[in-house]
C-alpha cells in the first residue's frame, strides 16, 4: 500500500490566479471547475469562482485549491501551514524559488542551512508560506 498527501489551499476569490501562477512556476497543467459550471450556485458573483482546482506535473508535484463555499467563513490565519518542496536538484529548486518571489515576503533567504545545502522560506503574494530545500548528500 502507498499513500500520498496533497496540499489543498483555500482562497476567497484568488484560486484561479494562484493556480495559474503555480503552474507557471512548477510547470504542469491547471484543471479546474467553477461553481457555475457545476451548478452549485445561482449567485452570479460566485459563478466563476473555483470549486475544484489542481496543478499536477510529470515530476510528481501536485497542489489543490478552491474558493471557499459561498457563506463559508474565510480566515487564512497566520502560519497555519507551509507548502514544503523538497528536491535533489539545486537548479530546479532555485527556479521554483525565483518563480515564487514575485510579490513575496522572504522569511528565510534561499541559501545554505544547518540541514540542507540550500533552503529558504517565503510567503507568496497570495499569503501562502512556501519552504523549499535541496536534499543533503547521504553518507
Amino acid at each position: 500500500m502507498s499513500i500520498e498527501t496533497t496540499t489543498h489551499i483555500n482562497f476567497d476569490g484568488q484560486a484561479r490566479e494562484a493556480l495559474d501562477h503555480y503552474a507557471s512556476v512548477f510547470g504542469g497543467e491547471v484543471a479546474s471547475m467553477t461553481y457555475g459550471a457545476m451548478g452549485a450556485t445561482d449567485e452570479p458573483a460566485w459563478a466563476d469562482r473555483i470549486v475544484f482546482g489542481q496543478v499536477t506535473t510529470e515530476a510528481g508535484f501536485r497542489i489543490m485549491a478552491f474558493d471557499v463555499w459561498p457563506g463559508q467563513p474565510y480566515d487564512q490565519g497566520s502560519n497555519a501551514f507551509y507548502v514544503y518542496v523538497h528536491g535533489d536538484d539545486a537548479a530546479e529548486v532555485e527556479r521554483y524559488w525565483a518563480g515564487l518571489l514575485d510579490g513575496a515576503e522572504v522569511r528565510q533567504p534561499l541559501g545554505p542551512s544547518a540541514w540542507a545545502p540550500l533552503a529558504g522560506q517565503l510567503r507568496d503574494r497570495f499569503g501562502v508560506v512556501w519552504a523549499l530545500d535541496v536534499a543533503a548528500p547521504q553518507g
